[in-house]
């Protein structure tokens, strides 16, 4: 069970899965990053620097008029977090956006390699050394 073991990790596609796994982490948190410290803070700017975050309904519970969402919860109410949900989908689409626009970027650089790797096409060859023997044959009958 053990050399199955070892076979299984050895094949490439679990090598492969786990490379991906682990890449794919790391490309996560750059993303993040991107979202987060660049594209937000510039529609921020042209939002007015609107952050929904905050923006709740109160279902049970006493909440101090204006209090943030995290003081909310500390006060024990149960809140219908409407506006966290919302800046998670504006963030869901953005980085949901950038990823497309990555995916998109290494396709086309994929397809210019593979159109360079692919062979051109051959030359027509010239007649075969029998056909050139059949040639010299006949030229040499019809003397």
């Amino acid at each position: 069970m053990l050399q199955e073991f070892k076979d299984f990790i050895a094949k490439g596609n679990a090598m492969d899965m786990a490379v991906g796994i682990i890449i794919g982490a790391a490309f996560t948190a750059i993303v993040q990053s991107l979202v987060g410290d660049l594209i937000n803070p510039i529609i921020g700017l042209f939002t007015g620097g609107v952050d929904f975050t905050n923006n709740y309904a109160v279902l049970s519970g006493e909440v101090a008029e204006g209090s943030s969402l995290d003081a909310a919860r500390e006060a024990g109410a149960s809140v219908f977090a409407y506006g966290a949900f919302v800046m998670a989908l504006i963030n869901f689409l953005i980085i949901a956006w950038v990823v497309f626009l990555l995916v998109r970027s290494v396709n086309k650089v994929k397809d210019a390699a593979a159109k360079k790797e692919e062979p051109a096409p051959e030359a027509p060859k010239g007649p075969t050394a029998e056909e050139l023997l059949a040639e010299i044959r006949d030229a040499l009958k019809a003397q």
